[in-house]
């Protein structure tokens, strides 16, 4: 679990982020949805540690606050947090087996053949088995967010990061991607934090939502909830489309009878 108390950001006068009081539970997808300068990415990147609150605490677990460790302290905690970025991140002159064991390579003292077991194990996790040589530029877009998701759990954390997993991806694809990080998340109880657009993400796999609006948590629920608020902001940024609104009225009709 990741517990954020009283985060706020400010760069010079301007205040990105404002009194932000939110918890992340293991083994739920929580979703950090908003337009577009509404704090999302810098929220992430306060609790991920890359960068200092101006105020406000973040815990991991029961663990002291993240904001008062020292370098050493820091470092061990990132060895337990996963991340998937928007673009992939792959090293393109490296395979996919070398992507993977990156990390391994950096963090652990493990021996060759252990390291290429558990790239092995997370390859067939993802549904790439016996993709190891392959280079990046030889992968689908979906393929690649694959190999991500496999270099992201190769250290077996406890925290998953994903930065707009879906984004460049079809219909499709978004939906398998969705669905393999809800099921990695559930199946080793890591605490999952994602910034999404995509509204089929949140539908589908919405255990938590946190949705800001100019810095501010305007909203929290669940995806379940969000078909039923009456929060005008959220309504006009997630039923922005006239077929989403008339899905969301047709489901409130079949609630109600």
């Amino acid at each position: 679990m990741i517990r954020i108390e009283g985060v706020t950001k400010s760069f010079g006068d301007k205040k990105v982020i404002e009194g932000i009081d939110a918890s992340f539970d293991s083994g739920k997808c929580s979703l950090i949805i908003g337009a577009s300068g509404s704090g999302k990415t810098v929220l992430m990147k306060i609790m991920v540690g890359l960068m200092q609150p101006t105020t406000g605490n973040i815990f991991y677990g029961g663990r002291t606050d993240l904001t008062n460790l020292d370098k050493k302290h820091l470092k061990a905690i990132r060895q337990e947090v996963g991340m998937l970025f928007q673009g992939g991140a792959l090293f393109d002159s490296l395979t996919v087996e070398e992507n993977i064991i990156f990390p391994l390579n950096m963090f652990t003292g493990k021996s060759r053949k252990e390291k290429l077991m558990r790239v092995d194990e997370c390859l067939e996790r993802v549904n790439l088995k016996n993709a190891n040589k392959l280079y990046p530029n030889e992968l689908s877009g979906g393929m690649k967010k694959r190999v991500g998701i496999a270099r992201a759990i190769v250290m077996n954390p406890k925290y998953l990061f994903c930065d707009e997993p879906n984004s460049g991806l079809d219909p499709l694809t978004a939906i398998v991607i969705d669905g393999l990080i809800h099921e990695i998340t559930v199946e080793y109880h890591i605490t999952t934090i994602i910034n999404t657009h995509d509204m089929n993400s949140v539908m589908e796999i919405g255990d938590h939502i946190l949705f800001l609006h100019r810095g501010i948590k305007e909203w929290e629920g669940t995806n379940k909830e969000v078909m039923n608020t009456n929060n005008k902001l959220l309504n006009d940024f997630i039923f922005a489309s006239k077929f989403l609104k008339a899905v969301k009225s047709a489901y409130q009709q079949n609630s109600n009878t």
